[in-house]
């Protein structure tokens, strides 16, 4: 999968490619999908959520071109295996889920896994996790019509926010966020990409 798919792909970050080869992708989905941990595409994981394609969490990752050491803000756990991934190039990885069974279950996976430098939280992810801002890195698995205002102020001077942007639900933007300066942000687009919505307070409204 990773010669294959990710780096077979373009995708080149060392980082990148050797953190996707350390995590097991299969103990983050159910055991009866088990033969399809491999496969570069998304799957099911409850909730009416997916885990992402290895492509997309590859390029998302590698898009915030981390060096090592940085501490990153996740919005959407999910499975928990994104947070993983990052976790091996990370310093501490703040992980936020809106939907309860989900941030339970992946906060115990990455707990028995070992994953110590990982920390989950069940709230509104759109509002990011202020408390231990700034983020050198945020990295969004959902997508929004825009990037939320909170998230942006959560970003260090110098930091990279990727996130799926676009007016409908179903179809977005990949697109990447510098802040420049306290007030200055840069915007650039990096793939066409589908996600499941952004739900919360500075997202989309309404039931997942």
């Amino acid at each position: 999968m990773i010669e294959d798919a990710i780096a077979g792909r373009g995708l080149r970050s060392e980082r990148v490619l050797a953190a996707m080869r350390e995590v097991p992708r299969e103990a983050f989905i159910p055991a009866s999908m088990a033969d399809r941990a491999y496969d570069d595409s998304p799957l099911p994981i409850g909730e009416e959520q997916t885990i992402s394609q290895p492509y997309i969490v590859a390029l998302m990752i590698e898009s915030l071109a981390l060096r090592g050491g940085e501490k990153v803000l996740e919005i959407g756990t999910g499975s928990g295996y994104a947070a993983a991934v990052l976790s091996r190039i990370a310093g501490g990885v703040y992980t936020v889920e809106r939907i309860e069974r989900l941030a339970e279950r992946s906060a115990a996976v990455l707990a028995g896994m070992g994953y110590a430098n990982v920390h989950v939280l069940h709230a509104d992810g759109t509002l990011g996790w202020p408390e231990h801002a700034p983020y050198e890195g945020i990295i969004v698995t959902a997508g929004g019509p825009a990037v939320p205002e909170s998230l942006k102020g959560q970003l260090a001077v110098g930091g990279r926010l990727v996130m799926p942007v676009g007016i409908d639900r179903r179809l977005q933007q990949l697109v990447r966020v510098t802040r420049i300066s306290p007030n200055e942000f840069r915007t650039e687009d990096v793939a066409d990409v589908r996600f499941v919505p952004l739900i919360g307070a500075e997202g989309w409204a309404g039931a997942r």
